[in-house]
């Protein structure tokens, strides 16, 4: 379990110390992310001599962060005040874009 923005975040189908009073349904946050030509460049140079790729590691990060911030906005839409069963989700569209998606279960909770 994580806080982000005072906000209760559980990758466990519960949240310890609290009790689940009210079931809000699935919630999700979702960015989609295009690598530019100098990343791809980079990317394939890279790819012929091993490491981590700096570029791409970056965009991934923000984009979870994005993706995380909009699963937020959409379960506090809900009128939700946290989100179980928390997952990520990332796929390729094409050869430039990367898809990342953030979901749950948005749920409201009191402390025990």
């Amino acid at each position: 379990m994580v806080t982000v923005d005072e906000f209760i975040v559980s990758s466990a189908n519960f949240v310890p110390g609290y009790k689940i009073v009210g079931m809000k349904g699935l919630t999700y946050g979702l960015t989609v992310k295009t690598r530019g030509v100098g990343g791809n460049v980079t990317a394939g140079l890279k790819s012929l001599i091993g490491g981590e790729v700096g570029a791409y590691l970056k965009m991934m990060e923000e984009s979870r962060n994005q993706a995380i911030e909009r699963l937020i906005e959409h379960c506090r839409s809900m009128d939700a005040n946290a989100i179980i069963s928390f997952r990520f989700d990332s796929n390729e569209i094409g050869q430039s874009m990367q898809e990342v998606l953030a979901y749950g279960t948005a749920v409201v909770v009191e402390k025990e």
